[in-house]
């Protein structure tokens, strides 16, 4: 267990605070989008997707300005802005002017994970890091899916929800910016572009854009899909808590299953499995809420496992001084992918009907099934004992993976940036 300091835990109290809001508000937009007659589906989809726009945009635009006016200030600012931006929501429904909202807000997610992420990592050591990973990345998921639960103190349509998720982003302000041992970590890294992380592992790559694409729709459409079936906003918090709960629940198991075989025979059948799923969600008559939800909470697992297992995978074939280097190059190739998510999930459903939504994701998992099996006759496998351990990371910016055990920084060189990994195999 890594040591509990004042300060890991002000970081932590910060993270929470930041993800309950983050959680909340995205069911929040989802479900008051789906109560307006005419905005469609697929509108919303666009609206949602905007998050992610956004995210990318912070993890390439904002290390330069963590630069120059330091981690405090900008950490302050990004925060009061998203505290600002989610309030702004309330002033009326209007499509574009929430899109850009979004985005504005998604740029200030990410560049607030990037500094707290920066400190958690100075916040601890090396032999450390691994635990520190795992205690974040619980506190993520249960601030997140408990978050949910907070849509059913006022109607969507009233302000009061906007301005309890503006109160948590003030309050996410107080322990980190209070805490005075805080230290912090370089934000400024480069990443492998996406012809060298394809040279060093194609299904890596692609596994890491295609699970954007799943999750994007599972994070900002899926309160949408649950209010096109005509849920209630209790049952809606319930199915959204049940697809993040899911996520945190089958992280460890398949993450675990891939360090005992073929890490692409795990990611294989995990596809295979969301891809049957999916087929089941979208096509079987109504089974009743309880076991709706629990499929879909098992789908949303299974699907948010496939990151980390591309991760994974990956890092089987780089150096361990690269690791951070390529996730952030497969961080954009996810975040680029979660863009499309929730635009091409409910431009499914309002092209086919709500069986849209599950039936795109059944439709990716597949190709992503067989992109996995072609790959598997490309080249053999990795021996079991040269894989490296499997961990659970973070989707929000490169700087998480500095919390990774298996990176090894290398010493100053006065280089810059990482050196192209060669092709392995």
């Amino acid at each position: 267990m890594p040591m509990i300091t004042p300060a890991v835990v002000a970081l932590l109290l910060s993270v929470i605070l930041l993800q309950m809001a983050n959680g909340m508000f995205s069911s929040l937009l989802g479900v008051r989008l789906g109560m307006e007659p005419d905005i469609s589906s697929q509108v919303a989809g666009l609206v949602m997707s905007g998050y992610f726009v956004g995210m990318v945009l912070g993890c390439l635009a904002v290390p330069r300005i963590i630069e120059q006016v330091g981690h405090v200030r900008t950490f302050a600012a990004l925060v009061s802005i998203m505290s600002a931006a989610s309030i702004s929501h309330a002033f009326f429904v209007d499509p574009w002017y929430w899109f850009t909202l979004r985005v504005i807000y998604g740029i200030c997610v990410a560049g607030a994970y990037m500094v707290a992420e920066s400190w958690l990592n100075g916040a601890t050591s090396n032999d450390q890091r691994g635990s520190l990973l795992s205690i974040y990345m619980v506190a993520q998921y249960l601030a997140m899916t408990g978050a949910q639960f907070l849509l059913n103190l006022a109607p969507p349509s009233s302000f009061i929800l906007y301005a309890l998720v503006s109160i948590l982003f003030s309050l996410a302000l107080v322990p980190l910016t209070l805490s005075r041992s805080a230290a912090s970590s370089s934000v400024t890294r480069s990443a492998l572009s996406f012809r060298q992380l394809y040279r060093i592992s194609p299904l890596g790559m692609v596994a890491s854009f295609g699970s954007g694409i799943l999750s994007g729709a599972l994070f900002g459409a899926s309160s949408v899909y649950a209010t096109a079936i005509g849920f209630s906003v209790p049952e809606v918090a319930i199915f959204v808590s049940a697809v993040l709960g899911g996520g945190l629940v089958m992280q460890w198991p398949v993450g675990k299953m891939s360090d005992l075989m073929d890490r692409r025979t795990v990611i294989a059948g995990t596809l295979v499995l969301s891809t049957v799923l999916g087929l089941l969600l979208a096509f079987l008559p109504f089974p009743g809420f309880w076991v709706f939800v629990t499929m879909a909470g098992l789908y949303g697992g299974l699907c948010m496992t496939v990151y980390s297992l591309a991760i994974a995978h990956t890092n089987d074939y780089v150096d361990s001084a690269d690791l951070v280097a390529a996730s952030a190059g497969l961080l954009l190739a996810f975040g680029i992918g979660a863009v499309a998510g929730p635009i091409a999930a409910t431009s499914a459903m309002e092209y086919v009907g709500n069986w849209g939504y599950y039936g795109f994701g059944a439709l990716t998992a597949g190709l992503l099934a067989l992109f996995t099996l072609w790959r598997m006759m490309q080249r053999p496998a990795l021996p079991v004992e040269e894989q490296g351990p499997w961990v659970s990371v973070s989707r929000t910016t490169p700087v998480a993976a500095e919390l990774d055990p298996r990176w090894e920084p290398e010493e100053e060189t006065g280089d810059e940036g990482p050196k192209p990994t060669p092709a392995a195999g």
